[in-house]
């Protein structure tokens, strides 16, 4: 089998499991399963032979319902960890001046699970920011968890990958009634600030996440276009950094950064009406309309 994913799709108010083929081949994947179906994550880790057999089966196909047009974000993550300024042209256009990568270690932040939407969910404008702004990223899916994960074994700990669109209201990351200047958590945490999906990717079908192409555009104007080997840290030494301070745990996601073409560092941001477009060679796309609140 040469790709699948897993995923989820609307069924009214209720999240079904999805298998998918292609953008335009999801499937129910209960209908398919024999037994009781795992969850996402333990599926990619622990099922993944019966998961290729299912998917070869499923493809021969032409009799199951398609639910693309119904997609929702494939799981909701409790933890999702983030990468700030990890690639060098995005940490030069926010005039973000960083030490030598031998001095430093990964700069890591969190966003609230309820910050995450599906594809082609709204992501919805504060009243209180006119810089909202787009980061499309590679986001890894740990699968298995643990503690001090040596950087050379850290690859091994990731079931799959994502998209995660990191959207942030610029304006609202700074402040001046307190002396600590930034707010990253009211920057970055608003519901709706975490667009998702499509889908998950097994490991297996991206041999090199440092070698992986990703773009965002805006209305069709392409705004980001860089590649993952552009990164200060790989993502095997973010997993590294994150397990020496915690215990990683299935189902987390790491958000591993941005490249350079932000709104902030073009002075552009987004408004009502505008339509994100995030895509990553290998894995889909993930577009999602902006509304004001």
């Amino acid at each position: 089998m040469s790709w699948f994913a897993l995923g989820s799709y609307r069924a009214g108010a209720e999240l079904r499991p999805a298998l998918v083929l292609a953008p335009d081949r999801v499937h129910d994947l209960a209908a398919l399963w024999e037994g009781p179906l795992p969850d996402l994550v333990t599926l990619l880790t622990g099922h993944e032979e019966e998961l290729v057999r299912l998917a070869e089966a499923a493809a021969a196909r032409t009799d199951l319902p398609d639910h693309s047009a119904e997609l929702a974000e494939p799981y909701r993550p409790g933890r999702i960890f983030a990468a700030a300024s990890n690639f060098v042209d995005h940490a030069d256009e926010m005039g973000t001046v960083l030490a030598a990568k031998a001095d430093s270690q990964p700069y890591v932040f969190m966003k609230a699970d309820s910050a995450v939407v599906g594809p082609g969910r709204d992501v919805v404008m504060p009243a209180g920011t006119r810089q909202l702004d787009w980061e499309v990223e590679l986001a890894a899916v740990i699968g298995r968890g643990g503690r001090h994960i040596p950087a050379e074994r850290a690859l091994e700990h990731v079931a799959g990958y994502s998209i995660l669109n990191d959207v942030s209201a610029r304006d609202l990351n700074m402040r001046d009634d307190f002396p600590f200047t930034f707010d990253w958590f009211r920057g970055k945490c608003f519901d709706t600030f975490a667009p998702f999906g499509p889908w998950v990717v097994p490991a297996r079908f991206v041999r090199d996440p440092q070698h992986v192409a990703l773009r965002l555009a805006v209305n069709g104007q392409i705004m980001q276009d860089g590649k993952t080997n552009e990164m200060i840290f790989t993502l095997a030494e973010q997993i590294a950094y994150l397990s020496s301070i915690l215990t990683l745990r299935p189902g987390d996601v790491i958000a591993t950064g941005t490249p350079d073409g932000v709104g902030m560092g073009r002075g552009v941001y987004l408004s009502s009406g505008d339509v994100m477009r995030a895509e990553i060679d290998g894995i889909g796309v993930l577009e999602n309309p902006v509304i004001q609140e």
